[in-house]
C-alpha cells in the first residue's frame, strides 16, 4: 500500500464523516429523512475525499520536494536567511502598523509579514554570491584564493581536485560544486587549459562546440566562487600527451 492510497483512504473517511454530519443537520433544517440525507452526503464526501485528497496532500508535497532537490544548498541557505531577515523586519514593523485605524491595523501587519518575507528571500537569493563572499572574509576565517597560481599551495594540497579536459567539457562538475559537496579547491593545469582552448578553436564544428562548452563551464566555476579554482603552470617534462601528464 503506497502513501497516496493511505492519504486517499484518510481523506475519504474524514469527508465521509463531515458528509454524515451535514446530512443530519440538513435533515433537521429541511425536515428530510435523516438516514437518507446522511447516507447520501456521506457517500458524496467519501467520493470527493478519495478522488481529491492527493491533490492537496501528497502531490503538492512531491512537487515541492522535486523543486527543492534542484536547488543548490547555497541557494537554499540564502533563501532561509532571507526569510528570517524578512520576518524580523516585519515583526519590528508590526507594532506601528497595528496602531493604525481599523481595518488597516488588523490587516497590514499580516500583509507586511508576507511582503517583507518575500523580498527578504528574493534579495538574499539574488545576492547569495556576495553574501557568501562576505561570510568567507569574516574574522577567524581564511580567505579563499581564486587567483591563478604558479603552483599548488601547501595548505590546499591535501584537498586539491585535479580536473582534466573531459571532466570540464562534461559540465557536471559545476553542478556538483554548487551543491557544496566538494571540499578543497579545483586545480586546472595550464596544459589542460591549452588543450581545451585548442579544441574550442578546432575546425570541426562538433569539437569546437564541445571546447566552447568546456570554456563556459570553467568560466561558470570561477564566477560561482563556491569552491576555489586554481590554474597552475605545473608541467611534466618529456611527456606530450595530456592524459599521461595528469597520471604522472
Amino acid at each position: 500500500m503506497n502513501v497516496e492510497l493511505i492519504f486517499r483512504i484518510i481523506g475519504m473517511l474524514i469527508l465521509a464523516a463531515f458528509g454524515v454530519y451535514w446530512g443530519i443537520q440538513l435533515a433537521t433544517i429541511f425536515e428530510l429523512s435523516t438516514l437518507i440525507s446522511s447516507i447520501v452526503l456521506g457517500l458524496v464526501g467519501a467520493v470527493i475525499g478519495f478522488i481529491f485528497t492527493p491533490y492537496v496532500t501528497t502531490r503538492p508535497a512531491t512537487s515541492i520536494r522535486n523543486v527543492l532537490s534542484r536547488i543548490s544548498a547555497q541557494t537554499l541557505v540564502a533563501g532561509v536567511f532571507g526569510l528570517v531577515a524578512g520576518l524580523l523586519i516585519a515583526a519590528l514593523a508590526a507594532f506601528p502598523l497595528s496602531l493604525l485605524p481599523s481595518p488597516f491595523g488588523d490587516v497590514l501587519p499580516f500583509i507586511g509579514a508576507l511582503i517583507f518575507a518575500y523580498f527578504g528571500i528574493v534579495v538574499f537569493v539574488m545576492r547569495q554570491d556576495d553574501i557568501i563572499n562576505v561570510l568567507k572574509y569574516l574574522p577567524g576565517r581564511s580567505s579563499p584564493s581564486t587567483d591563478q597560481a604558479e603552483g599548488i599551495p601547501d595548505e590546499a594540497a591535501a584537498g586539491t581536485i585535479l580536473l582534466d579536459t573531459s571532466v570540464i567539457i562534461d559540465g557536471r562538475i559545476a553542478d556538483i560544486a554548487r551543491t557544496g559537496f566538494l571540499v578543497g579547491s579545483l586545480l586546472i593545469p595550464r596544459f589542460v587549459l591549452n588543450e581545451l582552448q585548442y579544441i574550442a578553436d578546432s575546425s570541426d564544428s562538433l569539437r569546437r562546440q564541445r571546447g566552447r562548452r568546456g570554456m563556459e563551464v570553467l568560466s561558470q566555476l570561477q564566477k560561482d566562487n563556491v569552491i576555489p579554482v586554481q590554474i597552475s603552470d605545473i608541467d611534466v617534462e618529456g611527456i606530450r600527451e595530456v592524459d599521461e601528464k595528469l597520471v604522472v
